[in-house]
């Protein structure tokens, strides 16, 4: 007799964490107390970990290769530490779905021994663990997407970038946390439970790769690989306070990652990097740029890592506002005073407003609904599995037909032709400089608006999140009392702003190139990070 959708969830969790080596696994009494909402000191003072080992999880992706590949470290150790400080991010924040440790340590023992043989590392890459968004599929481990009907099912093809990131050198070793079908902005679903927060466990850690964005910022990850098909790597990325880029369709192979629409094209999802600095991001992007992934996955383009020369003055656009919601205080501020940094830096700052981002709003969100549901819903009736209700509008959706949804994408096209030029006609600008979301994080259930980042998915831009270095501070950052609510969702966003709740959080924002600029755009970021110092 097949199970039910009640009792798959808890038997899942419960083998996930009886797949943590007993000496791994932290006692009840030795946990944080609930009252303990920031846990991110707790692996270095749990005694799980070395002191190598703590050095090890507390370098840079880019350092630990570095490391690795001058014989300096070893891969298994590396693997190890990593495989510990995952296990005890899990424990703490619920971020994991699949762990892998056995494979990866057997995998980096492997590498060690080619490298003693012949003194040279088989990739880039070489002994780096790597996690991985639960979508990606590893031969005999189930891709769930936070359904229920997939919770045991192995999977029989391997996504590209699992082999491509194999090849390379690097080791996978856990799957991680993401919302149900990966389309709300928070990590909960009904068989791995919600993914929480490590800087403050009230708040959530965003979604859909939300559970990257806690294991990264617990440094249980060095660098990990989430999707974006609506802000789904930006999101989480900016309430952890880490780095990503949302890269232009094609740019990286995503071929055979599972998916709860699968079909949905007129919004192309994509992967990305995440990690907690630029050079990380680059270290990804170059080398997998550069192992030829139009040769593996039929929708990429054919453009190697290229080098760019930025303009000794750098032109950047504000957008202050999206005319829909009105960023939080700690938003409104930190673009404020990253602004004027970047002024007294030489910067050439214009304004720019949000014309047509109210029409790719209004597409994406019909674009993502044109089954009317059915895609989630038949994978829910399986097991009986019922709509979360994150996910009302999907239940309630109706099916559009095929010439209803061809209008659709024509007015897609015309928005993105009316940006592009509006672009050409701006005289130069490197980048926009707006909002990542309109919060430095939010109370559980309260992400509600992904505007800022749903309208480049429409549009298809390079986009990165990076962390401005400030920080959501309750006597700064005040609501106005006049404050004159732009929409509904401006209403409930500074209804639900809490500066108590979020104080201490860091402040991300975005900055937003064209099409297939990923180079320039981890480029202008890194400028602009290195200026705000």
């Amino acid at each position: 007799m097949s199970l039910s959708w009640e009792d798959i969830g808890p038997k899942a969790q419960a083998r996930l964490l009886d797949s943590i080596p007993s000496e791994w696994r932290i006692p009840e009494d030795e946990l944080p107390p609930s009252s303990q909402l920031d846990v991110t000191t707790f692996p270095s003072k749990s005694g799980l970990l070395s002191h190598h080992e703590l050095a090890i999880t507390d370098a840079l992706a880019s350092d630990i290769v570095t490391q690795i590949a001058s014989g300096t470290w070893k891969a298994v150790d590396v693997t190890t530490a990593f495989c510990k400080r995952a296990a005890i991010a899990h424990q703490l924040t619920k971020c994991l779905t699949v762990m892998m440790f056995d494979d990866a340590i057997a995998r980096a023992e492997e590498l060690d021994r080619h490298f003693a043989e012949t003194g040279k590392t088989i990739g880039p890459l070489h002994g780096l663990p790597i996690s991985l968004k639960d979508n990606f599929n590893i031969i005999g481990k189930p891709s769930c997407v936070g359904f229920t009907a997939w919770a045991e099912e192995p999977m029989q093809v391997e996504s590209t970038i699992v082999g491509m990131l194999r090849d390379l050198g690097a080791v996978a070793y856990v799957k991680t946390n993401v919302p149900t079908a990966m389309m709300i902005a928070e990590s909960v679903n009904n068989t791995f439970g919600r993914t929480v927060n490590p800087l403050n466990r009230n708040l959530t850690s965003g979604g859909s790769s939300g559970g990257e964005s806690a294991l990264i910022a617990l440094h249980g990850s060095p660098l990990g690989i989430g999707t974006d098909i609506g802000g789904s790597l930006r999101i989480p990325s900016a309430m952890t306070g880490i780095w990503t880029i949302r890269p232009s369709y094609g740019r990286f192979p995503h071929f055979d990652a599972r998916s709860g629409m699968g079909g949905q094209e007129a919004v192309g999802s994509v992967h990305g990097p995440m990690a907690r600095s630029v050079k990380d991001l680059r270290l990804f992007c170059e080398h997998v740029s550069n192992a030829g992934p139009w040769l593996k996955d039929p929708k990429c383009v054919e453009i190697p890592w290229r080098s760019v020369t930025l303009p000794e003055k750098l032109k950047i656009a504000v957008m202050w506002d999206d005319g829909i919601v009105t960023p939080t205080p700690p938003v409104k501020r930190a673009l404020k005073e990253v602004v004027e940094k970047l002024k007294v830096k030489g910067y050439e700052i214009v304004e720019w407003g949000p014309e047509g981002h109210q029409k790719a709003l209004e597409l994406i969100a019909k674009f993502f609904v044109a089954d009317g549901g059915k895609s989630v819903g038949k994978i829910l009736e399986v097991t009986g599995e019922p709509w979360r209700p994150e996910m009302k509008y999907y239940e309630d959706a109706k099916e559009i037909g095929v010439y209803d949804l061809w209008q659709l994408q024509k007015e897609r096209t015309a928005l993105s032709k009316m940006y592009l030029d509006r672009w050409a006609a701006s005289g130069g600008v490197d980048a926009i400089l707006c909002p990542t979301t309109p919060y430095a994080s939010v109370k559980h259930g309260d992400f509600k608006y992904i505007g800022y980042t749903g309208v480049y998915n429409v549009l298809d831009y390079s986009a990165v999140s990076f962390p401005t270095g400030l920080y959501a501070d309750e006597k700064a950052d005040v609501s106005p009392q006049d404050h004159k609510a732009l929409s509904e969702f401006d209403e409930a966003a500074n209804k639900d702003y809490d500066a108590a709740a979020v104080h201490g959080i860091p402040i991300s924002l975005q900055l937003v190139g064209r099409r297939l600029q990923e180079e320039k755009m981890l480029d202008v970021a890194e400028r602009v990070a290195m200026d705000l110092q």
